[in-house]
Order: C-alpha cells, then sequence, then structure tokens
C-alpha cells in the first residue's frame, strides 16, 4: 500500500504543549527502564521493544515541536437517553469509548484526569476535557484496560467508576490485577493473550498487539499489553489498545472473525524512526483495517494529549487521505461527544 509522506514539521512554535524540558525528562524515564533483560512479557514475535542510548539521545536533542490544535467538542450525548437509548458509541477522548449494546455499557481505556501521569501537576495534560464526565455515566458494567500506560490506565478514573458503579467488572492484562486490588476496585480480572470470559451474552477475548508496559522505574514490561475483541450473537467489536504494526491482527482475524467495528490508534507516530515499534501511523491503521476484515473503523488515540512530534490534527488528515485512496474506505475520525449508532 502506497503511504502518504507528510512535509517536514516548522520548528519551535511557541504554543507547543512539549517542552524541550518535558522531552528530556519523558526521555530519561524511558532510558532508565529500557535496558531490562528479563522481561516477564515480549510481543508476540518473541521480541520486547528496546531503544539504544544514541536512539533517545537523538529524538531527546530534536528541537522539533507539534503545532498544537484543541478539536472541537460536541454536546450530542446531551440529546438521548445514557441510560435507556440503547445501540451507540461515544467517543470520549483518546482511547476511551462509551458503548452500549443490547443494554450493557462498556467503557474502554478510561482517563477523565487532567493529566496523563502519576503526578497531578506534572507530565502530559489534556488538550481538550473529556467530553462527558463519569458521573453522566448512569451505569457501567465492564471496564476494558489495554495496557498500564498512564494515559490508558488512570487510577483515578478507574477509583471513581468502581466507587459508583460497585457492580462493574474490570478487565486488565496479566500483571496489573495487584494495582487495582491495591487502590481498593473490586470485581477485577486479568488475562493473558487469547484468554476470554463470558458474561451477559458478551465475550471478551484479550489479544495480542505489539507494544510495552512501564508505570515506574524498574516494572517495564512487568505486565502484558494487549487489544480487546468484544463478541456478540449480533457482531463484534475490536478495541486495538496502543501499538504498532505487526501480524497480530490477521492472526485475531484467524481466530476470532472478523469484526464488524474496530477502534484502531492513528496517532502519537512522530518522529516514525523513533515510535514506529510502539505507535502505528495513520497508513498503518487503515492496514490493520484491512487485516482485520472490519466493515467499520473509528481512529482514536489522538488530539486528547501531545504525547510525541506530530501536529495535532495531522493523524486524521493522513487518515481521510489513506481512506480516500483505498475507494472511500469506511475508517472515519469521530468527534468528541458525538453519538455514532450501531447497527
Amino acid at each position: 500500500m502506497h503511504l502518504l509522506r507528510i512535509k517536514p514539521k516548522k520548528l519551535l512554535k511557541n504554543n507547543s504543549y512539549i517542552t524541550p524540558m518535558l522531552k528530556i525528562l519523558f526521555s530519561l524515564l524511558i532510558l532508565f527502564t529500557s535496558f531490562n533483560l528479563s522481561a516477564d512479557f515480549k510481543n508476540s514475535n518473541g521480541k520486547a521493544l528496546e531503544k539504544s542510548l544514541g536512539q533517545m539521545l537523538e529524538w531527546m536533542g530534536s528541537d522539533i515541536e507539534p503545532e498544537i490544535t484543541k478539536i472541537k467538542l460536541s454536546n450530542q450525548w446531551e440529546s438521548i437517553d445514557l441510560l435507556n437509548d440503547d445501540n451507540y458509541v461515544i467517543w470520549i477522548g483518546h482511547s476511551t469509548f462509551l458503548i452500549k449494546k443490547s443494554g450493557v455499557t462498556i467503557i474502554t481505556d478510561p482517563i477523565f484526569s487532567d493529566r496523563a501521569s502519576p503526578l497531578k501537576n506534572f507530565g502530559p495534560k489534556r488538550l481538550i476535557p473529556p467530553a462527558l464526565q463519569i458521573t453522566d455515566i448512569p451505569n457501567i458494567d465492564f471496564v476494558t484496560v489495554s495496557h498500564n500506560h498512564y494515559d490508558h490506565l488512570d487510577t483515578r478514573s478507574l477509583k471513581e467508576i468502581s466507587a459508583l458503579h460497585p457492580d462493574a467488572i474490570f478487565f486488565v492484562p496479566s500483571g496489573d490485577k495487584k494495582l487495582l486490588k491495591k487502590n481498593k476496585i473490586n470485581n477485577v480480572y486479568e488475562f493473558d493473550w487469547w484468554e476470554s470470559f463470558k458474561d451477559k451474552n458478551f465475550e471478551f477475548t484479550f489479544t495480542p498487539v505489539q507494544h510495552w508496559s512501564k508505570r515506574s522505574l524498574f516494572d517495564r514490561n512487568k505486565s502484558l499489553w494487549g487489544g480487546w475483541y468484544i463478541s456478540h450473537s449480533d457482531y463484534s467489536i475490536y478495541h486495538a489498545g496502543d501499538t504498532g504494526y505487526s501480524n497480530d491482527f490477521i492472526e485475531t482475524r484467524k481466530r476470532l472473525g472478523a469484526p464488524k467495528y474496530a477502534f484502531i490508534p492513528i496517532g502519537a507516530y512522530d518522529p516514525e524512526w523513533f515510535m514506529s515499534d510502539s505507535h502505528v501511523n495513520p497508513e498503518e491503521a487503515v492496514q490493520i483495517m484491512l487485516d482485520l476484515q472490519a466493515e467499520k473503523g473509528f481512529g482514536m488515540h489522538w488530539a486528547t494529549f501531545t504525547l510525541t512530534d506530530e501536529d495535532t490534527i495531522e493523524p486524521k488528515i493522513r487518515l481521510e487521505n489513506a481512506a480516500s485512496d483505498l475507494n472511500n474506505l469506511d475508517f472515519i475520525s469521530l468527534v468528541p461527544g458525538d453519538v455514532t449508532d450501531l447497527d
């Protein structure tokens, strides 16, 4: 497939949310945890993702800063009855989706905090607020978590969900259950790849993707990462979490079938020489859609936090161009807060 190439970024823009100091601190954190010869978990190809000191220094020394855009939010969700209406999806932001199907409410990778960080006043800050708040959601049955990075496993949000919805069931990768239990979150189940859980006419299966895990200096790859394949008698839904491109999506389709709907990341890929192992670009996201043979795709993991060097709006533009090159493949980016019907 032909890949669209984007012109180089302009340098040193004053409205950037990534400062040189933040990039240095972020890179040092990765550096101190990148070399782990006894990693508990590896990708399906048998390899763990590692970066060399030289690669770290090269990215740290870059003066490319992204152009920041705050995308618009929608309040369309306020026009429906979240409790009694059915068969819809709402993008809340980043990788967080509210999915309602056959009376069951699922929320994916919930992060409602202002920062993707263990600290309240330091770390990547939201560009846009969540399209709705946890208190706006009248019921939550299931919570899926793809991996333990702070922009996907936000303990503050999980604790609030657990307090407001004590019957909610939490699905996390192997190695992360103890973190939730430490935060007094109940009804937690952890999974290795291809393990499943059945309840309320749904089956949740944890599937391999290419990524890594880390929350502190010495726990790199001590917990697993993956996507969630959610099966129902009507159709299936797939949430890829965070991933680089791999053969995992072909294998997922072969084992579980083609999902009707696929939620696929499209951002946090620049510089691609540094990020591509763990984050797909929009063209690779399109290839994932094709590998899965999904009917409809939704782009995620962009426009909420500035994590890497691409301009905020670039992933959406590249996705639109790549999809149009394939006879208008049905793969779009939603507006946070809009309500999309699930057939």
